[in-house]
């Protein structure tokens, strides 16, 4: 039974489910924009806050430990140098969930998860 077990499991191992999380956040910071399933959709924007909050306060530590999660040189210097300042004000609330017509092959509900403006 899964009683009170709250983590999304994505219907993958904990190894295929951290590279793809892995690889739709960095879409994510690239694009500003992606297209996804609603469940891939929630965790991508959990994970993506999480990261974005760690990128703010800009100090020695901080792409050390992003570079570490998210294994992308270009995708942390983005979230460094742009998205930490953008955010710098803000407590949080970076991303936005958008939904979308089903999709025409197996009708998963879509979303669209984009970074807002600051």
């Amino acid at each position: 039974m899964r009683h009170r077990k709250t983590k999304i499991t994505l219907d993958r191992t904990a190894s295929q489910r951290q590279k793809l999380v892995r690889n739709l956040v960095i879409s994510l910071v690239a694009h500003e924009k992606i297209v996804t399933t609603a469940a891939r959709a929630k965790v991508t924007r959990s994970q993506t806050e999480r990261l974005i909050t760690q990128a703010k306060p800009g100090t020695l530590a901080s792409p050390r430990l992003l570079l570490k999660r998210l294994n992308n040189a270009t995708a942390v210097n983005k979230l460094i140098s742009v998205l930490g300042p953008r955010y710098k004000e803000r407590h949080g609330g970076y991303a936005r969930l958008i939904k979308l017509t089903p999709r025409a092959g197996d009708t998963a509900q879509r979303m669209i998860v984009e970074l807002i403006p600051a």
